[in-house]
């Protein structure tokens, strides 16, 4: 049973499959970063300076009383709008960037079908059969 959940294990679907969620976390991380760091000032900016990751709604009076989303959650019952429209956003960039990645892949694949197959050898048949010939148009 250890051989076979082995050979499961470190079938290459499998450890492809992993890679694939380790480089999506970090990826995730990027675009985070990408959308709270640059693109949400830039639109707070716009906005007239606002943090979106302080929009709430405090749904009890500790929490309305509340200046700050962190401080609002601590209070009580908070509706953090803000912050889904931040993920939102992540969300979004993350969707069009693979889009694209899977957008050229296609392009790239399809390019690769579309063009002939290279022309195979010929058999040794088709040689000595050419050879043939060539001594016959030869002869006359």
């Amino acid at each position: 049973m250890l051989q076979e959940f082995k050979k499961f294990a470190l079938r290459g679907n499998v450890v492809d499959l992993a890679i694939g969620v380790i480089i999506g976390a970090a990826f995730g991380k990027i675009v985070d970063s990408l959308v709270t760091d640059v693109i949400m000032p830039v639109i707070g900016r716009i906005f007239g300076g606002l943090d979106f990751s302080n929009y709430f709604v405090g749904l009890t009076s500790a929490s309305s009383q509340a200046t700050t989303y962190d401080a609002a959650k601590k209070a009580g019952a908070t509706l953090g709008y803000g912050q889904f429209l931040t993920v939102t956003v992540n969300f979004i960039i993350i969707a069009w960037v693979m889009f694209i990645v899977i957008r050229g892949m296609n392009t790239l694949f399809a390019k690769a079908q579309d063009a002939p197959p290279p022309p195979k050898p010929p058999s040794k048949e088709e040689e000595l059969l050419a050879e043939i010939r060539d001594l016959l148009k030869a002869r006359a």
